[in-house]
């Protein structure tokens, strides 16, 4: 039986996660079983460079707190070791990042994932993951939009320029008289 101190540090544990669950934009569960320091320490780097909280926390931790936040979808995918990447910001960043250790590392395995609440497979974190990036997006957003505004002036400034050709001819017309 543990000890009451232990089983406080637990509860706390439990809740910071709920507030993680339910705080985060983007997660993704991952299997990283076999990694070497050297890659881990790469992938943690990477993931603290892109603002991800990168955490490997115990399967019944994560079974508590799925619970508490309304996530049981994630009860299948707690078995073996599980690291956890969170993004508070944006939800495709840990799709993005865990998908290319995904693919560079044989050994590490994506689980699942939880975006705005919604509990996705390996399939939708990897779908996820191909996602253009939230400049990019906004970037093509722009580029459509400044599109037929700048149409819209071109046609403004042909009519201008008609009208000044017409007005030049009728000028060097009365010149002529």
């Amino acid at each position: 039986m543990p000890s009451e101190k232990a089983l406080l540090q637990k509860q706390e544990q439990v809740r910071e996660l709920v507030e993680k669950l339910k705080k985060a934009k983007g997660v993704v569960l991952a299997d990283y079983r076999g990694l070497t320091v050297e890659q881990d320490t790469k992938l943690r780097k990477t993931l603290r460079d892109a603002g991800i909280d990168y955490q490997v926390i115990k399967n019944s931790t994560i079974h508590f707190a799925a619970q508490e936040a309304n996530l049981t979808e994630l009860e299948p995918f707690l078995n073996g070791p599980t690291a956890v990447a969170f993004s508070l910001t944006d939800p495709v960043a840990p799709s993005k990042m865990l998908t290319k250790f995904d693919k560079d590392f044989e050994k590490f395995n994506l689980k699942a994932g939880v975006v705005e609440g919604k509990v996705i497979d390996v399939d939708g974190v990897k779908a996820l993951s191909n996602l253009p990036s939230k400049e990019q997006l906004i970037a093509q957003m722009l580029g459509s939009l400044k599109s037929p505004l700048t149409g819209f002036v071109n046609v403004l400034n042909g009519n201008l320029r008609g009208l000044v050709v017409a007005l030049n001819a009728i000028a060097e017309k009365k010149q002529e008289n």
